[in-house]
């Protein structure tokens, strides 16, 4: 397994490549209402991180997928494929996923957002996963293992009756998308990689209402959960720090300070 260390000068980098992409999260949630379709979501950030930011939607044509982000909606646990004909309706639940790069750099996170008025089941759904990502992340600093960061988001999540998705996982992340390590959401205290500082990686627990299992539809990309019950995702891109971490792509509604 080889882990790439960041310099100074690399996460100055990812650290703006990091804001964008936390930027086109927070500029598109005033579009995610009832009758918008998530093709239509799509342009807007696509437009954003072409037109105004000059970076590069990295998730265009990446490995053959045909838009600039991803549209996750209910059941849908990831990778979702924004469509002309999948229109938002009152009490849908949607996790948007952005990519940006800009000077070769990465920055990957998502949010879940709610259209119109949603079921109190499906936000709690929603808040207990991003409590899910927060105490992972709070976790984060040099000595601590991988299974550490899995154990903590598995066990709120399952205390509350949910399952955390096995089949997806979080990655490493720098000058190329998906680097080493990988980064489950279960395991066991005091196993996997030790955490050290310069490390780059994302966080995105996926948690699901009923059991965990998947399946992918016909169009090799979109991933829902094998029972049709809701699905809820949150992602931070970070860095470990000397004595804890840093969010790279924390937006501004959120604790995490950039420094």
């Amino acid at each position: 397994m080889s882990i790439q260390l960041r310099s100074a000068d690399d996460i100055a980098k990812m650290r703006v490549a990091g804001r964008l992409a936390a930027e086109v999260l927070e500029l598109i949630g005033q579009y995610v209402v009832p009758g918008v379709s998530t093709d239509e979501l799509d342009k807007i950030c696509h437009d954003h991180i072409v037109d105004v930011q000059k970076a590069i939607p990295a998730c265009l044509g990446y490995r053959g997928f045909p838009k600039s982000v991803c549209t996750s909606v209910n059941q849908v646990v990831c990778h979702g494929i924004p469509s002309e004909k999948k229109i938002l309706k009152n009490g849908d639940i949607i996790n948007i996923d952005v990519t940006v790069i800009k000077d070769g750099w990465y920055g990957d996170t998502s949010k879940m957002y709610t259209v119109g008025d949603v079921a109190p089941h499906a936000q709690r759904l929603i808040d207990i996963s991003q409590e899910c990502l927060y105490k992972a992340i709070d976790m984060v600093k040099p000595g601590i293992c991988l299974g550490d960061i899995g154990h903590v988001i598995q066990t709120h999540a399952e205390a509350n009756y949910y399952s955390v998705v096995r089949d997806y996982c979080g990655h490493g992340i720098g000058m190329e998308f998906h680097e080493e390590p990988q980064v489950l959401h279960y395991g066991k205290p005091d196993t996997g990689l030790v955490l050290e500082e310069g490390m780059t990686f994302t966080i995105e627990p996926m948690v699901n209402a009923g059991k965990y299992s998947t399946k992918i539809k016909s169009d090799g990309w979109t991933v829902e959960t094998r029972d049709g019950r809701l699905s809820s995702q949150w992602e931070h891109t970070m860095v470990v720090t000397s004595n804890g971490v840093e969010v790279l792509t924390a937006r501004n509604e959120e604790p995490y300070k950039k420094k």
